[in-house]
């Protein structure tokens, strides 16, 4: 009897390009998850913010981003990366060294059937938008300088850490089986207490930019946040590191919690001040966004709309209301609400994931299910004690990421101000863009005439002159 040898179709070969160990449909999805990723900070983040902000800021708000995105990139292959998820030193941080070199770079990841290169840019996006969403905070004063100095800092002496510890096998509270899916701890939370932070050192914007900040272009606004939302596909959708189920699950879980959020934000805006906003809509998207990213992959469909009610209700009170009847927050300028946005509703995300996440889930995104329990099937199994063992675990999680945040955050600021100002001039602020940076957004009929009043005459030449008439 002939046996005729089984042969793989041509393309599927393994070869020197592609090893044995790559799955190609993984590897490209990866790459795609990424790009989507990436697309979130440039130009999705930049043109949000540039459009959210007044006129006088844009191309500085936009700036900020794309510095930030640029930076983070290249220090992130040569030392952030391994950092994060190279081998061991401490119980929070890796072994430093580069990410760059070709041998490297080809080989197998830690996790999953692709290269390391793939690794390090998917990884590298995540990086360069926390950064990007601490700008947020900052915008409207920042001294440039001091946030091309802080950049570098905090992606070191912050992000590394948590990235190390919560997300790299060998990290403390990923052995301990702390829940974030996709960044609700690493990313979001961190972000938003990093930027709280870093808005109380840098301090205020002038007081009529805080009293009125209309946004200067509410569509491209818009255009900003379609980007973020559609993105989120790969932000979430990428992190299983497979294309699989669980990747499919996490991706409709996104949207659909993304979009109880939105609407229950709006109609509480309907509701307590009698007209639908679309920049409150905007928010609500966003927390809906990162409250279920520690737990897209997780948990339910049905789950996800709870989450999305919680993520459009939660921060709205404590923007709407606690914000503005406490005088902690008052004091401490967050342009663009990102305590509230990223910190409340990431910490409320992990909260809930410890509650809402399902053990085959939890088998499927991390291989086992071990003390992986939600506390709601931790109670219906009678696996009580594993139930909140987890929540105590989602806690503990929350508690590093803001006190490491804060002590990090304000460690480097008072670096970063011992060689320069961490806030502009009080006449660079009543410029704006064309003193920071030379340049303005729009060119406008009118604005020549704007520029020979007495006041703008007086600010340029307290400014030092860098104002340049045309």
């Amino acid at each position: 009897m002939n046996k005729t040898a089984f042969s793989m179709p041509p393309n599927l070969n393994p070869d020197q390009a592609s090893p044995d160990w790559m799955n190609k449909g993984d590897n490209a999805w990866q790459l795609t998850a990424a790009t989507l990723v990436g697309l979130q900070s440039i130009p999705g983040l930049l043109i949000l913010y540039g459009g959210s902000v007044k006129k006088k800021w844009a191309v500085n708000s936009a700036f900020m981003v794309l510095y930030a995105f640029a930076c983070v990139i290249l220090c992130w292959a040569a030392w952030g990366y391994r950092f994060s998820f190279g081998d061991k030193m401490i119980p929070f941080w890796g072994k430093p060294n580069f990410a760059l070199d070709g041998h490297y770079l080809m080989e197998q990841t830690f996790l999953g059937k692709f290269p390391n290169a793939t690794m390090v840019y998917f990884q590298g996006v995540f990086a360069a938008i926390t950064l990007v969403l601490i700008a947020g905070a900052l915008l409207g004063r920042m001294n440039f300088y001091a946030w091309m100095l802080f950049v570098p800092l905090w992606l070191t002496f912050s992000y590394t850490i948590t990235a190390f510890s919560i997300w790299c096998p060998d990290g403390f509270l990923a052995k301990m089986g702390i829940i974030d899916y996709s960044g609700g701890y690493v990313i979001h939370l961190s972000s938003g207490v990093a930027g709280f932070t870093a808005a109380y050192w840098v301090g205020p914007r002038l007081t009529q930019d805080r009293q009125r900040f209309p946004p200067n272009n509410i569509l491209l606004m818009l255009f900003g946040a379609g980007l973020l939302w559609i993105g989120w596909t790969g932000f979430n959708g990428g992190d299983p590191y497979v294309v699989s189920v669980d990747a499919s699950l996490a991706v409709i879980n996104t949207h659909i919690c993304t979009a109880a959020s939105l609407l229950t934000w709006l109609l509480l805006d309907i509701v307590f001040f009698r007209k639908p906003s679309v920049i409150g809509a905007v928010q609500g998207m966003i927390t809906g966004l990162v409250c279920i990213t520690p737990a897209a992959g997780v948990v339910q469909g049905w789950a996800a709309v709870i989450m999305g009610l919680c993520s459009g209700s939660i921060p709205w009170f404590t923007m709407m209301v606690i914000h503005k009847r406490s005088e902690m927050f008052q004091k401490v300028d967050d342009t663009m609400a990102v305590l509230h946005t990223h910190a409340i509703a990431g910490s409320l995300g992990g909260i809930l994931s410890g509650i809402f996440s399902v053990p085959k889930l939890n088998r499927l995104f991390y291989g086992t299910s071990g003390h992986y329990i939600g506390l709601f099937y931790g109670l219906a199994t009678k696996r009580t004690h594993d139930g909140f063992r987890q929540i105590g675990v989602q806690l503990i999680g929350v508690v590093f990421v803001v006190v490491l945040n804060i002590v990090s955050t304000s460690i480097i600021c008072v670096v970063v101000q011992i060689f320069m100002p961490l806030r502009m001039s009080e006449e660079e602020m009543e410029i704006g863009d064309e003193a920071a940076h030379g340049e303005e957004a729009y060119a406008i009929w009118g604005d020549e005439e704007e520029k020979l009043d007495p006041k703008y005459e007086l600010a340029k030449s307290k400014a030092g002159g860098q104002v340049e008439m045309v």
